[in-house]
């Protein structure tokens, strides 16, 4: 109660002042605290106006001349509004602000309800090398005042006060600072459940987009990877992003979103191997997910690696989130993200990352059965028409070596192909597809050998297959074998793949299939290519029996005219010795 009243010889209109005053400071921190609500309402997530109507009111009736509000983030206090802040404070901020000891901040962290200086200069001498004091001290501040900003014992930031002359606060001041404080943790966790509703929602609304895309696009990775990038970089607030895949030994490039020009062309030389303290090389070791802050302080920058260097001088790139794409443990690629300033990823944007891989996990095990699907289709089908050649050809094999080998070479992906007969002693060719002219021209004035060393003279030793996956680097071209100079240079030949035709261990030929580029046969495309094989063999055997069979009949046919002419002239061999199908 006012000291005013108190005494009994006060003069009434004293004691009537006193009460309007009180009056009208109540209603005036009544209507402030009405105003900052409605700032409050009218600005959901939006705390930049509500924290400039809170320092204004609260320093206007505090009787504050400047000072500012921080948020604190677990390591630094950074300004969020000032009220005329001084500018050597200004510059001092900017960055950040870590206290030191003794520091009004630090004791706010030491878990101090609040720090009252009533002057400062005698702190700061104590302190000479606290940067903030002695910048307090060199603006004129004297008395200090700091607020925590609590929410469930955690600390959000802080209000100061301040005042130019050694005048502390009153204690209904700091109760007015402080309850403008529980505002400004009310505004900040509106913001923060508004944020977070908003976020899901974006994610939500983001996820039902891309499932609508792997819908739409059953067996077509394309679009959904760049619906899947275009969503992640957005929501996480990056520059740009990169999809790789994984094939057990190397990562390839298979979606870039936003990428600089130059990475992207740098990307697409690919595949790599990346270095084992690299984001892809950490996720192949097993880490759930990588985060780097700044890639340019990384080992793998540092020590030269050249995709890590890529990444940095090409793109610009410094703070990266980067998740797997796992199926059953076992690595398909990575989705990663990217900005080109050191702004780390947070939690909750490497949460999303996640649900993205996810996602595309699903749209790349979707793809794989649409794509076994239609090739075991396709298989079934090729073997059905390829079996109605065999039937519709009885005893010639030619159309149905036709048939297969341009049945094999599209199925496998195969640039030309051919099949060769074996007699025991040399090669025939019996079927081409697409062969190059030039090769062909070769082949023509040089059948196929079967020396040491040779793809023959191995299938002719038993290997069940010779898949060469770069005949380029191989010791028969690298030594100047004719044949396969011819093969690669005249042919264009890369990879091959080459089976035997094979009947009770016997070899009868070889099926060959070549890509004129470096790329590896599947397991699934050998083992097609080796039923075509089979094919030829029953073709071949058909073809063998039906010849036999013809063979004898005629024979048979031939004996039985001869006994024919010795049964209707018995005594006269002269009929017998003639042959009865010539004329009389």
């Amino acid at each position: 109660m006012s000291a005013v009243r108190d005494d009994p010889a006060a003069d009434p209109w004293a004691i009537v002042a006193d009460l309007r005053r009180e009056r009208d400071e109540a209603l005036a921190r009544e209507a402030a605290m009405a105003e900052v609500m409605q700032v409050i309402s009218a600005s959901p997530g939006d705390l930049g106006p509500v924290f400039e109507a809170i320092l204004h009111k609260a320093h206007s009736l505090c009787g504050a001349e400047l000072g500012s509000l921080f948020t604190y983030d677990g390591e630094l206090f950074w300004p969020v509004a000032a009220a005329r802040p001084p500018a050597p404070f200004n510059e001092l901020m900017r960055e950040g602000f870590r206290p030191g000891p003794g520091n009004p901040f630090a004791r706010v962290l030491e878990g101090e309800p609040l720090v009252h200086i009533a002057d400062i200069a005698p702190l700061a001498a104590r302190h000479p090398d606290d940067a903030g004091l002695r910048v307090a001290v060199e603006v004129g501040l004297r008395t200090f005042m700091v607020v925590p900003l609590h929410k469930d014992n955690v600390l959000l930031g802080v209000i100061t006060a301040t005042r130019r002359e050694v005048r502390p606060f009153s204690d209904k001041q700091i109760a007015l600072l402080q309850n403008f404080a529980a505002q400004a943790v009310i505004a900040m966790e509106n913001a923060r459940l508004l944020t977070e509703t908003r976020e899901a929602l974006e994610q939500q609304t983001a996820t039902a987009e891309v499932r609508g895309v792997i819908n739409s696009s059953p067996g077509d990775l394309a679009p959904v990877f760049d619906a899947m990038l275009e969503k992640a970089t957005t929501l996480c607030e990056a520059a740009f992003g990169t999809m790789l895949t994984y094939d057990g030994e190397r990562f390839q490039a298979a979606a870039f979103k936003r990428a600089p020009e130059r990475y992207a062309e740098f990307m697409k030389q690919g595949p790599f191997v990346f270095a084992p303290e690299t984001g892809p090389g950490r996720l192949l070791a097993g880490e759930p997910f990588v985060r780097i802050d700044d890639a340019t302080s990384e080992k793998a920058y540092t020590s030269g690696d050249a995709v890590q260097r890529a990444l940095v001088d090409l793109a610009g790139a410094r703070s990266l989130a980067t998740v797997p794409l796992r199926k059953d443990d076992a690595l398909l690629g990575s989705i990663t993200v990217y900005r080109q300033e050191v702004r780390p990823f947070s939690d909750t944007q490497v949460s999303l990352l996640q649900n993205f891989a996810a996602q595309a996990v699903i749209a790349m095990e979707n793809a794989r059965l649409i794509t076994e699907t239609r090739e075991a289709l396709d298989q079934q089908t090729a073997t059905a028409e390829v079996l109605g050649v065999i039937n519709s050809s009885p005893g010639d094999p030619a159309p149905v070596f036709a048939a297969m080998l341009e049945k094999a070479m599209t199925l496998c992906g195969a640039a030309f192909g051919t099949l060769q007969t074996y007699n025991g002693q040399s090669w025939q060719s019996a079927a081409t597809q697409g062969v190059p002219e030039a090769f062909a021209e070769y082949r023509r004035r040089n059948p196929p050998p079967y020396g040491p060393g040779t793809i023959s003279d191995r299938i002719l030793s038993g290997e069940p297959l010779v898949h060469s996956v770069d005949l380029m680097s191989e010791e028969l071209y690298q030594t100047g074998d004719p044949n396969r100079r011819a093969m690669v240079d005249l042919g264009g030949a890369r990879t091959s793949l080459v089976v035997p035709l094979r009947k009770d261990s016997v070899v009868l030929g070889v099926l060959q299939i070549y890509r004129q580029h470096v790329e590896p046969f599947s397991d699934r495309q050998i083992a097609l290519f080796q039923n075509f094989a089979a094919q030829a063999v029953i073709a071949m055997e058909n073809a063998r029996l039906l010849t036999e069979t013809r063979e004898a009949l005629e024979q048979q046919t031939a004996t039985a005219e001869v006994l024919q002419v010795i049964n209707s002239s018995p005594g006269d061999l002269t009929p017998v010795g003639r042959d009865p199908r010539q004329g009389q």
